[in-house]
């Protein structure tokens, strides 16, 4: 497997010898130094051009001058998920020896977000200074509004759930408890670690470090909240998110001084409960 610095060498090799190419950044884990390292780090390297056009679906480039990936998508030649359409073209290209790249090639100025990142190359000195900013990926405070559009959603969604469950249908039930409610149970647990750490964090996304910051009993109920397609493991699995939910949630609350709503957690619990015992109402 080549290692990052010939890698690197090789992002740079292509670029400098390429008087289109007129500097070259890299984001992502790589620019990211509180980000731990390891060898699934993608490289996530942009090149500033003057005309993107050349680079418009060149397979031939890529094979000349990265090798052929074993496996690449190119987002904005594919019809079944629409790219963004701003200009740019981008090779999500994974290589024989496990190495992957991230190559969006753009002619559009660099705008700083504050997102980590690092300026590799620059031919014409003018590239913008980087103004890393040290909370772009820490977890941001919510407000009270924001906090009870989460816990609403929350239960909302938990009612798609059992009835999905009762209607017998796995993979519309299975989606609305993976996505819709573990999304926002993800949310609320991202905010509970904020307030341990007084929001000067990251859990990653979709709550990937959330080993490192949760305490062992939570996390251990987290991952209670994970089902095969067992329709009684599916229940538990929504009555422990609701449970371990609702009991973070009032930690939230407490810590930020927001006001968590009891009423709305009841409701969804004792429709929950009617639709598992099978009680329905005749029409």
């Amino acid at each position: 497997m080549r290692t990052p610095e010939e890698m690197i060498n090789l992002v740079l090799k292509t670029a400098k010898e390429d008087e289109s190419i007129r500097a070259v950044t890299m984001c992502g884990s790589r620019a990211n130094k509180d980000c731990p390292p390891d060898v699934y780090q993608d490289f996530d390297i942009v090149y500033y051009v003057e005309d993107v056009g050349p680079f418009w679906d060149n397979m031939d480039w890529i094979r000349e001058k990265f090798g052929m990936p074993s496996l690449v998508q190119k987002p904005e030649s594919m019809g079944l998920i629409p790219p963004e359409n701003n200009g740019n073209y981008c090779y999500l290209m994974i290589f024989p020896d496990g190495n992957r790249i991230d190559l969006n090639i753009t002619s559009q100025k660099y705008v700083d977000y504050g997102e980590p990142m690092l300026l590799l190359l620059d031919k014409d000195g003018t590239f913008p200074q980087i103004q890393v900013a040290e909370d772009y990926w820490y977890i941001k405070r919510p407000t009270q509004k924001y906090f009870s559009d989460c816990c609403n959603e929350f239960h909302w969604c938990l009612n798609n759930v059992a009835k999905g469950i009762a209607r017998d249908e796995l993979s519309y039930a299975m989606e609305m408890l993976n996505h819709c409610v573990r999304d926002m149970l993800i949310l609320m647990l991202e905010w509970y670690v904020g307030t341990n750490y007084d929001f000067k964090v990251s859990t990653g996304k979709n709550g990937k470090y959330f080993k490192n910051y949760l305490p062992e009993d939570i996390y251990k109920r987290f991952q209670a909240t994970y089902s095969d397609a067992d329709y009684d493991n599916m229940w538990k699995a929504a009555f422990e998110m609701l449970y371990l939910f609702g009991e973070v949630a009032r930690m939230v609350a407490a810590e930020l001084e927001f006001t968590y709503d009891e009423g709305e957690e009841k409701g969804i619990e004792g429709y929950m409960e009617l639709v598992k015992a099978g009680i329905r109402r005749e029409f």
